[in-house]
């Protein structure tokens, strides 16, 4: 018999504009749910401007469960539709 761990896969992405990059960051970081984490951040200045831009990527980071299966292909049959197979182990 063989265990796995699953989660959800959904990433999402936001933009934010401040005077700094920490303040951009601050502002990102408010806006994560629950269970969610940021990934990806990119800032960006256009010309002649103060005003960071920053385009971030967050991921579902919750949600983790254990599925298990006779075998190795019976378990990855069993992953649902939006999640992914994260690691197996025999039970």
């Amino acid at each position: 018999m063989l265990s796995g761990r699953i989660r959800p896969v959904d990433v999402r992405e936001l933009t934010v504009q401040a005077d700094s990059i920490q303040a951009a960051r601050e502002q990102a970081q408010a806006q994560v749910p629950a269970g969610w984490v940021l990934t990806d951040a990119e800032a960006t200045m256009a010309k002649a401007s103060t005003t960071i831009t920053l385009h971030a990527k967050i991921a579902r980071r919750d949600g983790v469960e254990d599925i298990e299966a006779p075998d190795l292909a019976a378990l990855q049959a069993k992953v649902p539709a939006g999640y992914q197979l994260l690691s197996v182990r025999e039970s």
